[in-house]
């Protein structure tokens, strides 16, 4: 059985969550304060993170588990602000939502962040796009030799477009394949997640398709980007083979 820790100052909407939980074949308890979120995270399968506490800033909390724990977390927010989620997307969230959503879409988004966090199959493969590696089955996300912190739903979204390298995926796509959903609000949390791998990455990886949805890109950020190579680092694309014929760089993969 899942075991759900539900940290919420506010007994009723504590109480209530745990009562739609448990009635979904989960088991929930709660605590009130981020210092015992602390105390309790390591024997929970998942953490509701509501990102108001008495005590203690909720991103803190977040950024403390996420340092020393792979546990999901769903954090709650009392804005639904593109700034909010990417505060707390990049705090080590996996999901965000606002504390208006219905409890049946809720309740879905924590079934779907289960589901990735369950660990993918062994012959999960590993992409390399020039100098940036995306291993499927440590989930590990490198580039250029240094590890790239990312949350489960930032690899899936990266997985995805690296794996399709020479194709437009459509946001219809990508958000029925990792939100299974194609409702309004998973579209936003799709750009919300497009911006924050973007920070971390640097924009040219995830190239914009306007009307259609996303694609890899190859890595080649403006002068100045943070979070992209150098622009002389990156070799030319078009550069010549040893026989005189310009071949476009495909991507590479390992087993």
């Amino acid at each position: 059985m899942v075991h759900v820790l539900v940290v919420n100052e506010h007994t009723a909407t504590a109480e209530s969550t745990m009562h739609d939980l448990r009635r979904q074949g989960y088991d929930a308890q709660s605590v009130d304060t981020g210092s015992a979120a602390l105390r309790q995270h390591p024997a929970a399968d998942l953490v509701l993170l509501n990102l108001e506490l008495p005590d203690m800033d909720g991103l803190e909390v977040c950024r403390t588990i996420r340092s020393v724990s792979d546990t999901p977390i769903i954090s709650v927010t009392g804005r639904d602000t593109e700034l909010d989620r990417v505060l707390a997307l990049q705090a080590g969230s996996d999901d965000c939502v606002p504390r208006s959503c219905g409890s049946r879409e809720f309740m879905a988004r924590i079934q779907a962040v289960m589901r990735r966090a369950r660990p993918r199959s062994a012959g999960a493969r590993t992409l390399t796009i020039d100098a940036l590696r995306i291993d499927g089955g440590s989930r590990e996300v490198r580039l250029q030799g240094r590890t790239v912190e990312v949350t489960a739903k930032e690899f899936d979204l990266l997985y995805l477009l690296a794996s399709c390298p020479v194709t437009v995926v459509s946001r219809r796509e990508i958000m029925a394949k990792i939100w299974e959903s194609d409702r309004l609000a998973s579209s936003r949390t799709l750009d919300t997640h497009v911006s924050s791998l973007r920070s971390k990455l640097g924009g040219a990886w995830i190239v914009t398709v306007r009307g259609v949805g996303y694609r890899i890109g190859r890595g080649r950020p403006a002068a100045g980007l943070i979070g992209g190579p150098p622009p002389e680092s990156i070799p030319d694309d078009s550069a010549p083979d040893a026989d005189g014929v310009q071949r476009p760089r495909l991507l590479r993969q390992l087993p």
